[in-house]
């Protein structure tokens, strides 16, 4: 195989209970990405999008990201690397981990699989340190497995795969403002009460039973955060009002998606994710507030060869 094409989709984060642990592999929302062998024993990049990303391998997270790949293994050719972004960079939605980890992924083909699915989340956690500042796993950890995930460690790399109910649906809108997660990051606390450790923990577990169970009223009383969204809130546009609407109209759970300014409703029904999204939207265009705004199933398998040669 000498080249490579990708689709590397977005995710969403923390999920009001899990910060830096939880995260949800998104299907209609994401970058494709062409990796191709190259004579030359050097990685270029090409950014195919109107968002300006650098084509600097030292300051693209999929250049880094290629490069600690490349670190662990001797090839005699190089990789040239084009990124069509589907996901606007500051969004919430895992912008610079579907880059990551969808390079790591398309080389990891190209030299027949060298590398596990943990590896490759190491190598894609050096894109995360890039634009965030420090290592996390939360992103790139479910666009790589696919489905819902669960980070119990990123010293020695240990992800869970949880169960992804098949009814479960998410509902992102984003209004179109650009939060940087270094930015987003340095709003959280440093020290939290141990009640509000407790109560954080209680709610994470009880939300990994609602996966197993598919007990809906728990995973409602589960998603909820205590500790990050109470000073996260104020970045982002209209936020109370918008989990108020959703939740009058059936959501499940309501939050910030990663970083945020994405908001991330979940819900088991069609219908109500439909009306849930129409509703909000109604709000930010009565606001003159622009948007972006989608459903997405849970994508059970992460990364996608669209076409290989």
């Amino acid at each position: 195989m000498d080249s490579i094409k990708v689709f590397s989709p977005g995710s969403i984060t923390n999920l009001s209970c899990g910060y830096d642990i939880l995260g949800v592999c998104l299907q209609n929302r994401g970058d494709e990405i062409t990796v191709k062998k190259i004579d030359k024993k050097e990685i270029i990049i090409n950014s195919n999008d109107d968002y300006n990303i650098s084509e600097d391998i030292n300051k693209n997270v999929a250049g880094i990201a290629a490069q600690a790949l490349l670190k662990n293994t001797k090839t005699k050719f190089g990789f040239e690397i084009e990124i069509k972004k589907g996901i606007k960079p500051g969004s919430g939605i895992g912008s610079s981990a579907a880059s990551s980890a969808g390079t790591v992924f398309a080389i990891n083909q190209l030299l027949d699989s060298p590398f596990s699915q943990m590896d490759l989340i190491k190598f894609s956690m050096e894109g995360e340190k890039f634009v965030s500042g420090t290592y996390h796993a939360d992103n790139v950890a479910p666009i790589i497995l696919g489905g819902i995930t669960l980070v119990r460690s990123i010293d020695e790399i240990d992800v869970i795969k949880l169960p992804s109910p098949k009814s479960l649906e998410v509902i992102i809108i984003r209004p179109n403002i650009e939060i940087k997660t270094s930015d987003s990051r340095k709003v959280v606390k440093n020290k939290i009460k141990i009640e509000k450790m407790v109560q954080q923990s209680a709610n994470l577990g009880s939300f990994v039973s609602s996966l197993y169970t598919e007990d809906y009223g728990l995973m409602s009383k589960s998603v909820v955060d205590v500790i990050v969204e109470p000073n996260r809130r104020i970045l982002i546009p209209e936020f109370d009002k918008i989990k108020e609407i959703s939740k009058e109209d059936g959501a499940i759970a309501v939050g910030i998606s990663g970083s945020g300014p994405s908001i991330f409703s979940l819900s088991n029904n069609s219908t109500v994710s439909e009306k849930i999204l129409k509703s909000v939207t109604n709000h930010y265009e009565k606001l003159n507030i622009s948007y972006d705004g989608f459903i997405s199933k849970v994508n059970s398998t992460g990364i996608k060869i669209i076409e290989s040669n």
